[in-house]
């Protein structure tokens, strides 16, 4: 960054701007890390400081945000089940009807059935709700948990050597520069073995460290503030519905001295070193009704006292140690080389060096993998529109969770990037909706089983809302597939019939009482049916994106069922089926209709691509098994054009690998990467939306390796831009492990590990020519061979070795 003057919230606050020598200086110690983000100036302390260039540590529970004041350090923190809203308001419904409505969605389909299509406004009016005053009163809204702020009142405005940096393969966060002669450095790590987030606060010099620390909360709560041996507890309760929450720092100096100030503050003087400890925690439990558990002080207490007694050392050895077990999973080279200039100017200058841009993707990649580490971890609730970061008390959308295609994009590189338990909160999440969705299919709808609709909370709000868009009860029948596809990923079968399956059936218990017969050709169709967020009407009946859905819903079940041995319902789901409109169908222009009707508009440019669901996640249209249907969804992807937001361009990334398009798809990630990506390299809608990051670390999985087809297709999008490089890591559908290489555009060497054995089939183009398939240890093992295909049996956790000839 060229700017060295630091002005604004900064200097405002300190008195005085600080002034930072020139990366070209401050930088020469430094050696380029290919897995670390660095800037050569702190983060503005504003909101837009906040959203743009702060730095993300997570533990999956708890997420902060490190902006490297000198003078003035903001830790910005959350927990994600810090929420307003939900049963503590007293006319909370979650999302269901406050009185009964005969007869309304009879009246709606009657109308859809008579004039074809009706405006998505008269069916808010009679199945949604009207606002609330503020919006999100009842519905609620994700909120920050605070800032640790740290003053220093002894460093001067003229520093050196300053330095900023996350190294997402350790999971640090660190601060450093030069003062007086002295070498102030911090450290920063969320720990998901302790619970807590640590801090390390130190200098070269003995006495080198003085800082007075607080925690400061927005004012939307009570709070209380105390400081009793060097523990801060900051602690009340949210006005909006009386949710109980506590914050407690613990300090610890070494050397100098400490002081516990009357007005809740901790001073240390002269240390030559301070550990501070930080952990949150509230009174909210995944538990409809009421969602409210114990108190949080005794166990929060507990957490920090036993971090506490850990000491620093050994929080960092266990905490590198679970995140190296997660991140080192995946290695990916493009033949990247990163330059030595901070990570902004990285991203300015993206396009003009092929060396640094592929350094700048590989980075971004498992940018995507580390954001999933830190904002998911089993027992938590899974990752919202903002994973587990927020500095706001009313932010976008809530930050909530957005079913229509949002939550289920945090989670597409779960599985093919080797995180597969990260997703278990995701599956918490899904089977914790089915309760207050049982209530909401029978009142709305008049169903048997569970229904949820477009946007979701902590506290089971699984009804409509107050907006057209917000009518979308194929949310569940999503999630649900993507509850089955771990088990394809996985082959778990406890996993099936624990959980992916009781929420399958019951899911499919609601559709079996939704679906109605279209009396124009007898298919079954969802009725009322809407193509997310986008007119021109609500299409009345049968939506390209609610068949699709509804498709691979009754499809994964007929499988799911016949796998744990129930006929009947793998049966029933055959008979679906068999009526079922599959919502394919190509149209006047030659695109893949988004209506039942044909009445696309060719100059619509909507981000939501949804009538393509079946290219991906889907598996219903391929180039190679439906080449008709891949050329309508490429005219309606081209129709689309490449704009569009931050998420959207990573969905197209997705769309145009599964295509088999692998230069449309990269230039989709340069587009990303060059308008939709902030200087932290969060993804931003606008404002920041962390979907886009996800799906952007999907995308580039997709050009390497897919699997949805039942065959694992090896380079199956290779952009010319990655003509040279290497992966390891990654899985495929079957429990497979997949390494590859190639040089010169073209397979050079596969490398398979075998889950639980069985036949396994790898395509690429490189092995017409012939191919040699040995184990690990170079013993030759059979195969048979057709065009492109190589198909043999592997044993449980074999390691096998694929060359294509002449490499």
């Amino acid at each position: 960054m060229k700017k060295r003057l630091l002005a604004g919230p900064i200097a405002l606050a300190l008195g005085a701007a600080l002034t930072v020598v020139p990366a070209t200086q401050a930088q020469a110690g430094h050696a380029a890390q290919p897995y670390t983000l660095w800037y050569d100036e702190p983060a503005p302390d504003s909101n837009e400081g906040w959203e743009t260039r702060s730095l993300p540590i997570g533990n999956g529970a708890m997420g902060a945000t490190v902006f490297g004041g000198v003078q003035a350090e903001r830790l910005q923190f959350n927990d994600k089940t810090l929420w307003t809203g939900g049963p503590g308001v007293s006319d909370y419904n979650y999302g269901n009807w406050d009185a009964p409505r005969p007869g309304a969605l009879e009246a709606i389909r009657e109308r859809i059935w008579k004039e074809g299509g009706i405006s998505p406004n008269d069916v808010l009016a009679a199945l949604g709700h009207k606002s609330d005053t503020p919006r999100h009163r009842r519905f609620g809204a994700y909120q920050s948990f605070g800032d640790v702020r740290l003053a220093f009142p002894g460093l001067p405005a003229q520093v050196a050597d300053y330095r900023r940096e996350l190294d997402i393969s350790r999971g640090v966060a660190g601060v450093s520069f030069t003062a007086g002669g002295v070498r102030h450095t911090r450290e920063y790590f969320a720990s998901a073995p302790a619970g807590v987030v640590v801090a390390r606060v130190a200098a070269d010099r003995p006495g080198g460290v003085t800082f007075t620390a607080r925690i400061a909360v927005p004012a939307n709560r009570s709070a209380t503030a105390a400081a009793t041996e060097g523990r801060i507890t900051v602690k009340g309760a949210l006005s909006s519905n009386a949710m109980a929450y506590e914050a407690q720092l613990q300090v610890l100096n070494q050397g100098g001295t400490r002081t516990d100030n009357s007005d809740g503050t901790v001073t240390v003087t002269g240390a030559d070193s301070v550990v501070l400890i930080l952990g949150t925690g509230t009174d909210y439990a995944p538990d409809y009704p009421t969602y409210k558990g114990e108190d949080p002080h005794a166990k929060l207490t507990a957490r920090v006292d036993a971090a506490a007694a850990g000491g620093y050392a050994k929080l960092l050895s266990a905490h590198r140690a679970d995140h190296a077990a997660l991140f080192d999973r995946v290695r990916l080279d493009l033949g990247g080389s990163l330059p030595a200039v901070p990570t902004d100017d990285l991203l300015a200058r993206y396009g003009t060096a092929p060396a640094a841009d592929r350094a700048l993707e590989q980075l971004f990649y498992q940018y995507g993998r580390y954001l999933l580490i830190a904002s998911s971890r089993p027992g938590s609730l899974p990752a919202n529109l903002q994973g587990v970061w927020n500095v706001l008390e009313a932010p976008p959308w809530q930050s909530d969770y957005h079913l229509n295609i949002n939550l289920q994009m945090n989670y597409w590189p779960a599985e093919m990037t080797n995180l597969a338990e990260l997703a278990e909160p995701l599956h918490a999440y899904v089977d914790g909706l089915r309760e207050p969705g049982r209530v909401t299919a029978k009142q709305m709808f008049g169903a048997d089983g569970w229904v949820a609709h477009h946007a979701s909370n902590i506290f089971g709000h699984t009804g409509a809302w107050d907006h057209p868009a917000y009518f979308f009860p194929e949310s569940g029948a999503w999630l649900s597939l993507q509850l089955y596809d771990h088990y394809r990923f996985t082959l778990d079968k406890q996993f099936l019939k624990r959980t992916a399956y009781p929420v399958m059936k019951e899911t499919a218990e609601f559709w079996h009482d939704f679906l109605q017969t279209d009396p124009r050709d007898g298919r079954l169709v969802a009725i009322p049916s809407r193509s997310p967020e986008i007119g021109p009407t609500t299409a009345g009946a049968g939506a390209a994106m609610s068949q699709q859905i509804l498709w691979h819903l009754f499809t994964d079940l007929r499988e799911a069922a016949e796998l744990v041995g129930d006929r009947k319902q793998a049966a029933a789901a055959g008979d679906v089926l068999a009526k079922l409109d599959p919502g394919l169908r190509v149209g006047r222009w030659g695109q893949l209709q988004e209506w039942k009707e044909d009445i696309d508009d060719p100059a619509e440019t909507h981000r939501h691509v949804s009538h393509l669901f079946s290219v991906h996640p889907g598996r219903q249209v391929s180039p190679r098994t439906t080449p008709e249907l891949a050329e309508a969804a490429k005219v309606s992807l081209n129709a689309r054009t490449d704009a569009g937001t931050g998420w959207s361009k990573a969905w197209k990334i997705n769309f145009w690998a599964r295509l088999l398009d692998g230069d449309r798809a990269h230039k989709l990630l340069s587009d990303q990467l060059q308008t939709s990506t902030l200087a932290n390299l969060w993804d931003t809608h606008p404002p920041f939306q962390i979907d886009g990051n996800f799906g952007a670390t999907s995308g580039m999985t997709e050009m390497l390796l897919q699997s949805h087809l039942g065959v694992i297709d090896l380079l199956p999008a290779l952009p010319a831009a990655w003509a040279d490089g290497r992966v390891s890591g990654l899985r495929a559908r079957g429990a497979h492990t997949v390494g590859l290489a190639w040089t010169s555009g073209r397979l050079s060497e596969a490398r398979l590990t075998a889950g639980d054995g069985g036949t396994v089939k790898l395509r690429s183009d490189a092995f017409r020519g012939g191919v040699r398939v040995t184990t690990d240890r170079g013993r030759p093992v059979a195969y048979t061979a057709d065009g492109d295909t190589v198909t043999f049996r592997t044993r449980p956790g074999g390691d096998y070795r694929i060359v294509p000839a002449g490499r």
